[in-house]
């Protein structure tokens, strides 16, 4: 099956993220800019792609709430997943990894608060980021 050798590839991590919310449009624009190897490939959870993706992972097709980053068949949600994304990207942000040493519990306060008001405070679009060709090649289809 063609999604499991997405989820099981060793070349490069998967990201799942809201598509229609602005601050992970925006927070997909700076890990690109930030990966020049490409280590990361992406989709939006409302896709079809990554609807499978999700189910594959043991997720409801609702779960918007948080990103979700998908490496080497594991699957990390909330700020476990944010910050094993930053350990991959140039330094100096492959540095902040060091706040993995935080209690989850703590850390995903931070997080729940900040994906509970994301859409008050940056907004949303009623239809997902299309990407730049130049970036295209990046995202799941």
């Amino acid at each position: 099956m063609e999604d499991q050798r997405i989820v099981n590839n060793e070349d490069y991590a998967v990201v799942l993220i809201d598509g229609v919310c602005h601050l992970c449009q925006g927070l997909t624009q700076f890990i690109i800019r930030r990966d020049p190897a490409g280590a990361f490939r992406f989709a939006s959870l409302q896709s079809e792609i990554g609807q499978e993706l999700l189910r594959q992972g043991g997720f409801d097709g609702e779960s918007t709430e948080t990103m979700i980053l998908i490496e080497n068949g594991k699957y990390y949600t909330r700020s476990t997943g944010a910050l094993r994304i930053a350990r991959r990207l140039r330094f100096p942000w492959s540095l902040s990894y060091a706040l993995i040493l935080i209690p989850p519990v703590l850390r995903n306060l931070v997080y729940r608060w900040v994906a509970k008001n994301r859409y008050r405070w940056f907004g949303r679009s009623n239809e997902c980021m299309v990407p730049t060709p130049e970036i295209r090649r990046r995202f799941l289809s």
